[in-house]
């Protein structure tokens, strides 16, 4: 039998762990939970109200770092990294029960995650099937340094899950803009830090680019408006995260 860890970071999250931590009822053994010291809403009450909860409040350190911190307090080797704003699925936990009662021939998995935007669920532009890999054996995985968008640096085989992870990712127009700007700048920061300069064509190529892949090629026009905004959007976070960047190189 195999014991599951779950590993959460929380900002400003009272509207989402509650739901989060719910969803991990019944198929998690070890739930640990870090919280920005620098959050200011109800998150923390909120975690503490539920049972057996290892829960920490901690100064950022960046993403990567972390998470991998969160790692040194996962009791169990095998972990499932969610995020606050995201939950497990009925058919994705039926599926974690019957892998906690096999042999994973596998380091580390893939689930499929589905994107909550604005009020409709996003079937295209790209974001659907958005695997990502959030289930690993800790002591052959780490998360990466990047400034945003972490990733995991996984030694060994990768296999893939069947059910969905659900991810509210943005709920209005101003929660999307509130991580935008924020987001853009670690992205820039990242880019800078790794040598790249912007070019003309990069600020002037690169965002249309994206929209025609998402909206045309992916098939994002099939999300109806929906899919209009949020490929709008994702150029507008390319074009801007590129400007950042030659004010970087100009400073």
């Amino acid at each position: 039998m195999i014991n599951l860890s779950a590993i959460i970071i929380a900002y400003n999250e009272e509207y989402n762990i509650g739901r989060c931590l719910n969803s991990l009822s019944g198929v998690i053994d070890d739930i640990v939970v870090l919280i920005d010291s620098k959050t200011t809403d109800r998150t923390e009450e909120i975690v503490r109200s539920f049972p057996n909860i290892n829960y920490e409040v901690v100064d950022w350190m960046g993403y990567g770092p972390t998470k991998n911190y969160a790692l040194t307090k996962a009791k169990f080797d095998w972990v499932l990294w969610v995020d606050a704003d995201e939950e497990l699925t009925p058919e994705l936990k039926e599926e974690l029960e019957n892998f906690k009662t096999g042999n994973p021939p596998y380091d580390a998995y893939y689930i499929k995650r589905r994107a909550f935007f604005l009020g409709r669920w996003i079937k295209h532009c790209g974001w659907y099937p958005g695997y990502v890999i959030r289930l690993f054996d800790k002591n052959k995985t780490r998360f990466d340094t990047k400034n945003v968008h972490e990733g995991l640096q996984v030694e060994g085989q990768k296999g893939y899950l069947k059910n969905d992870l659900n991810h509210y990712t943005d709920p209005n127009v101003k929660h999307y803009f509130d991580k935008f700007n924020n987001y853009t700048s670690l992205a820039a920061e990242e880019l800078y830090n790794n040598g790249k300069r912007a070019a003309i064509t990069d600020i002037l190529l690169r965002p249309p680019f994206l929209f025609i892949k998402m909206y045309i090629l992916r098939l994002g026009f099939l999300d109806g408006i929906h899919g209009l905004i949020l490929s709008v959007f994702s150029s507008l976070y390319v074009f801007t995260k590129y400007v950042k960047l030659w004010e970087m190189n100009r400073k």
